[in-house]
């Protein structure tokens, strides 16, 4: 560039710590601050905005959660883009999933300002090319860092002759209205509601989509809410449902209230975990089954009989089962929304969940939003007489154990002692296997029936365990068995 000393790739900042596999996360201001949003928008400007508008006048669409380093990582971001001759639209505080109908409805690129349920020092940028469609590492995002680390270390280039406009849109009342459109609740029994957003953005969406704050009409649902509050510094426990311990104070409010229901959202309320009366949580692949057959009777109302369902490969074996049983297809993906979204987009598929509690919607541009399986689930459970524990114990006919992780000093080694007992000896009988993501081993064709998945971190030396079981004691038995041989000194 004209007037900046060239560099070698060695001289330059290495962001690889920072923009990931999958989106932008890191501590602020050491690895994430202005001066590096600001190189991330001009670069984001280059790769995927300029040459996506073709003849069109580029345009993104920036969110952002209640982190209080949002506000200057946006501006700074904004600024880069404009300098690229970029128009920005800034909606403000959304959650993840608003800032996707914002890219979805609006048909330009987005980036939200969050990193989900991290502590508080932790920012991030999820980046997104028009109409929602994931920007991941294979789609744009590693050419971004390298530009963005080459701005930082050379400069940005010279602004453009007529740089972008910044301006500001409100969206939250549109995102209410078009969830609101594609499930009705108007006709459910009365129900109670207790809502944790643990201080993040579902505090923000919730009142707008399940109340009336955004001028939509009143639904026949109480909602009792528990840490409403924006807060990015999370004073009551964090937001991030997976883990147990946060779900403690959403179990002990449902049951003191009487509530029918209990929901969870993480930092920014893409994803949405479930209890019920008793304070029990309903598992994601539950969700996953009941929210899949909701939209696989629609879609058969609709005159298209056979609608694909996707679900990833640690979710329970009943979705594939209920979803087959209704005449649907599933169709089995990889661990990690990239994964989902894609499979998604190329099967046309009109669901998809994870054990994660991601939930994505075509009718939702393909992406995931924990608010719209919750109406599923609150339309569900309204619509018929019986508990929410009565209700999901269809959908979870099978125990699981949960994903347990082992650190382990040799990750070849533990895994070649599973596939040594379970594969080439076969001690438990004929079982299936393949390796679409880690190790699954199969028994379910079977008697006793189980499987397993055993997956290595990317990050981190630790191989990851799931398994399912018929029953408890087949369940503990084989999860026993594996972790004993993953586990087990070389």
């Amino acid at each position: 560039m004209a007037g900046v000393p060239e560099t070698t790739p060695a001289d330059l900042p290495d962001l690889t710590g920072l923009i990931k596999a999958y989106d932008v996360r890191g501590t602020v201001p050491d690895q994430l601050n202005a001066e590096v949003a600001r190189a991330i928008g001009a670069a984001f400007a280059e790769v995927v905005v300029l040459p996506e508008a073709a003849d069109q006048t580029p345009r993104v669409v920036i969110g952002n959660d209640m982190r209080p380093s949002g506000p200057e990582l946006v501006g700074a971001f904004a600024e880069g883009l404009a300098a690229r001759g970029v128009d920005v639209i800034r909606i403000g505080l959304c959650s993840t999933d608003g800032l996707y109908f914002a890219s979805g409805s609006l048909g330009i690129p987005g980036a939200m300002f969050t990193a989900s349920h991290n502590p508080a020092e932790y920012n991030g940028i999820k980046l997104c090319r028009a109409g929602a469609r994931p920007v991941g590492q294979d789609s744009g995002l590693s050419a971004v860092r390298d530009l963005a680390s080459r701005f930082l270390g050379e400069g940005l280039p010279t602004a453009v002759a007529q740089p972008g406009t910044i301006t500001d849109q409100e969206m939250l009342t549109d995102y209410a209205a078009f969830l609101r459109g594609l499930v009705d609740l108007s006709g459910i029994r009365p129900l109670k509601v207790v809502v944790d957003a643990g201080n993040g953005m579902g505090g923000y969406t919730a009142p707008a989509v399940l109340g009336t704050e955004a001028g939509l009409p009143e639904l026949p649902l109480e909602v009792v809410p528990l840490y409403f509050e924006l807060d990015g510094t999370f004073p009551n426990h964090e937001a991030n449902p997976l883990e147990p311990k946060n779900l403690v104070d959403l179990q002990r409010a449902v049951v003191e209230h009487g509530a029918d229901i209990g929901l969870a959202f993480d930092g920014d309320a893409d994803r949405c975990f479930v209890v019920d009366e008793n304070g029990d949580p309903v598992s994601p692949s539950a969700i996953t089954a009941l929210v899949g057959l909701r939209e696989i009777a629609k879609e058969q109302a609709a005159g298209r009989p056979n609608p694909v369902i996707i679900h990833n490969l640690i979710t329970s074996q009943v979705v594939p089962d209920l979803v087959s049983a209704a005449g649907a297809t599933p169709v089995r993906t990889r661990v990690g929304h990239s994964f989902i979204k894609a499979q998604m987009a190329e099967s046309q598929a009109v669901f998809g969940g994870e054990h994660s509690a991601h939930y994505y919607f075509r009718d939702f541009f393909f992406a995931d939003t924990g608010m719209l399986a919750a109406l599923h689930v609150l339309a569900a459970l309204g619509g018929q007489p019986h508990p929410l524990s009565a209700l999901a114990e269809q959908y979870q006919p099978y125990v699981a154990s949960g994903e347990i992780n082992s650190r382990v000093d040799d990750v070849a080694s533990a895994r070649e002692r599973v596939i040594h007992a379970y594969v080439t000896e076969q001690g438990a009988g004929p079982v299936t296997t393949d390796e679409l993501d880690g190790l699954t081993v199969s028994h379910w064709d079977g008697h006793p029936q189980w499987w397993f998945n055993l997956r290595a971190s990317n990050t981190e030396p630790l191989l990851r365990l799931n398994v399912e079981a018929a029953d408890e004691d087949i369940m503990e038995k084989v999860r026993d068995d594996v972790l004993a041989l993953v586990r087990q000194e070389s």
